[in-house]
């Protein structure tokens, strides 16, 4: 099941941002993933339209907009390739005409995802504060 969060929920969220970040961004600092963390915490999550997967009352996995941008897709690590990125993203796709998303350039997970369902790359640029190029990109629903 498919529905928005609850503020209280922000801990599990973090939790599995955690995990499943640290297996697709092996290349970042502990110090940088420690300051957003806290971001995640105080503001991107509050701040933010978030959708959780749910399966028998247990979050899996969560997607993070931000108007059109996805700020955050991730799920639990126990439960990848099982298809619930896929339906977070269809679920999205109903809300948003044009999604976009950032993400890392060695992110090995996260570009092939996105580029399965059609972004693709309209922006590169380096990222200062992780030392990391970041690759833009967007989708577009519309024919």
């Amino acid at each position: 099941m498919i529905r928005k969060y609850n503020e209280n929920e922000i801990p599990i969220l973090v939790n599995i941002w955690e995990q499943a970040s640290s297996i697709a961004h092996p290349f970042l600092t502990q110090e940088f993933t420690k300051i957003v963390k806290k971001a995640m915490t105080e503001m991107y999550l509050p701040s933010s339209e978030t959708w959780v997967y749910t399966e028998a009352n247990s979050i899996i996995g969560f997607i993070s907009m931000v108007e059109n941008e996805i700020g955050g897709l991730f799920v639990n690590p126990e439960f990848h390739s099982k298809g619930i990125g896929t339906l977070l993203i269809k679920h999205i796709e109903q809300i948003h005409e044009e999604l976009e998303v950032e993400v890392f350039e060695q992110n090995k997970i996260g570009r092939p995802f996105y580029e399965k369902y059609g972004f693709k790359k309209t922006k590169e640029y380096f990222h200062e504060e992780s030392n990391q190029k970041v690759i833009r990109m967007k989708k577009s629903n519309t024919l």
